[in-house]
């Protein structure tokens, strides 16, 4: 064999061996990955599956902290789901750290530079303060999956107020169950380069569970800030229901369910 021979078969020896490479690590990644998602879809331990709301998309995914469904045309959650306990209530002012995609989730999470030079908050669904408790918890609410473009003024504003009360009636009863998120439809605006939606609706749903006697209470808010107080946004579960076509409570006894989500009755919850 000639010199000119062996250099070519030099070549594609090399050239074979870097495919090899490359090739084994696509394999490693996309196993990563797969295991990765597969992790999402397992119930965890401090996950209340029993009011879990209906998926329209069928990709739930299972976070230690919380639960959420992702909706793909959106590029956000549909709803996250998560149960805040009156123990779980703590200031350990945990260091932020940064924005992450979501690697749990199936379809792929929007980046978290589709809200650069944007304009908007990367508003958290799941509050990182209801997640104090634990530093993997709280780490976990900076996951793209679980935020979604938010006005500053709303988000600092009316939405804050929202989640502190909800901290409050975790602690006053002992505990309570919360769905939150953008009402999702077509035609709304949309940020960065993969078109993430910008909501003009949130809504957040709250249940308590005091051994067996279940109260709810719903609200939506516009997406502006406001000076009205958080009474005024109470609205009866269906109605969210038919603006997202969600089932929030059908683990529930359907009389149960049909009289709680019907009702907009703030009388038992306090607004002190």
């Amino acid at each position: 064999m000639n010199s000119l021979s062996k250099r070519n078969l030099y070549s594609i020896v090399a050239i074979l061996i870097v495919l090899g490479v490359y090739g084994y690590e696509y394999f490693l990644k996309q196993e990563e990955q797969k295991q990765v998602v597969d992790k999402g879809k397992e119930v965890k331990q401090n996950t209340n599956e029993y009011f879990l709301p209906t998926s329209t998309t069928g990709q739930i995914v299972h976070h230690q902290g919380y639960s959420l469904s992702y909706n793909e045309p959106y590029e956000q959650a549909e709803w996250v789901a998560y149960e805040l306990k009156k123990n779980q209530l703590s200031n350990n002012n945990f260091e932020r750290p940064y924005f992450e995609i979501d690697k749990a989730v199936k379809t792929g999470a929007a980046s978290w530079r589709n809200y650069k030079n944007s304009g908007y908050d990367r508003g958290h669904l799941c509050p990182a303060g209801d997640r104090e408790y634990d530093i993997v918890a709280f780490n976990e609410t900076f996951l793209t999956s679980n935020i979604t473009p938010q006005e500053h003024d709303f988000n600092a504003g009316i939405w804050n107020s929202l989640e502190q009360k909800v901290r409050y009636w975790a602690s006053k009863y002992n505990g309570v169950f919360v769905v939150t998120g953008g009402v999702l439809t077509k035609g709304l605006k949309t940020i960065g380069e993969e078109h993430v939606a910008v909501p003009n609706q949130f809504y957040k749903i709250i249940l308590d569970n005091d051994h067996g006697n279940i109260k709810m209470i719903a609200f939506l808010m516009l997406h502006e800030n406001s000076n009205k107080p958080l009474q005024k946004f109470v609205v009866p579960v269906d109605s969210i229901e038919k603006l997202t076509g969600i089932d929030f409570f059908s683990q529930l006894d359907n009389a149960v369910e049909t009289k709680l989500e019907a009702s907009s009755n703030c009388k038992n919850w306090s607004f002190k």
